[in-house]
């Protein structure tokens, strides 16, 4: 199987290839379908909705540095870079904690007295 390379602006020369009065026309009954032919289930629930907030929108939100959020959560800068550099997934309670800071910024100032 050979491999073909397409520079970017071959690429941008080819029309897309999406028919939209087709995708427009589409109904639920349609998509259920075409879930069930992938071997998808649509009736499968979805399961809960966890609020993951991205750790640099709590520290800009808060109007931090990085050194100054690690500072505030009594945690090392490496760790700040790591969530925010998407090298490392904060744990559960750091997600709770980032969920709870960027609903409450207020409360950032309880844990900086703790």
């Amino acid at each position: 199987m050979a491999i073909v390379r397409k520079s970017l602006d071959e690429l941008m020369a080819n029309p897309p290839s999406v028919d939209h009065a087709e995708l427009a026309a589409t109904t639920e009954a349609d998509i259920r379908r075409h879930m069930i032919e992938d071997g998808q289930n649509p009736d499968a629930s979805t399961g809960p909705f966890e609020l993951v907030v991205p750790a640099n929108i709590v520290r800009e939100k808060l109007g931090l540095s990085q050194e100054g959020f690690a500072r505030a959560l009594h945690i090392p800068i490496g760790t700040i870079r790591n969530w925010e550099q998407n090298r490392v997934t904060p744990d559960p309670a750091a997600r709770a904690l980032l969920a709870i800071l960027y609903r409450r910024p207020d409360a950032i100032n309880a844990i900086r007295a703790a």
